[in-house]
């Protein structure tokens, strides 16, 4: 709706606690809890800016950023930018 090419919501099946690091410790996940990962795809950074600032302006989002509306710990969530290094597929893709 706001221009991102795609969007991924996903719930942890495969999640388990590791010896060092893993999802579940790295948000700290207690029990009755499960880890969701999003992952979204823009066309560049810049597209990436463009659609975020038009989500941060919808007035449908007003009510979700309430922390007390939250239906989770918002103070344990965490993003990020990424480039690709390496795409495969076997199939087709997104046109970017």
């Amino acid at each position: 709706e706001h221009g991102a090419l795609q969007y991924w919501e996903c719930v942890g099946d495969d999640v388990k606690p590791g010896k060092v690091t893993s999802f579940p410790q790295s948000v700290q996940l207690k029990d009755g809890e499960v880890v969701v990962f999003a992952w979204i795809l823009y066309d560049s950074r810049e597209h990436r800016d463009s659609v975020n600032a038009k989500v941060m302006e919808d007035p449908r989002m007003k009510d979700m950023m309430d922390p007390k509306s939250m239906p989770f710990d918002g103070m344990r969530m965490f993003w990020g930018g990424f480039k690709s290094v390496l795409e495969l597929s076997s199939g087709p893709v997104a046109a970017r």
